[in-house]
């Protein structure tokens, strides 16, 4: 019996992680949080984009399409 494998997913990434999640440029990123369609955090000097705000931003594009 082998032990379970444990997958690590990121929780949070930064903007160029996000950049190429979602295939959109950098300017388009920061106007999307500048907007308030995608949360961020910071700590320290570095912004952050939480795994669970791309889920509800693409979340948001498909509603959007409905």
């Amino acid at each position: 019996m082998s032990a379970p494998i444990l997958i690590h997913s990121r929780r949070l990434y930064r903007v160029c992680d996000a950049m190429r999640i979602l295939s959109l440029s950098r300017s388009v990123i920061y106007e999307l949080i500048r907007s308030g369609r995608l949360r961020s955090v910071t700590q320290g000097r570095t912004r952050l984009i939480p795994a669970s705000a791309i889920d509800d931003y693409i979340a948001l594009l498909e509603r959007e399409a409905s």
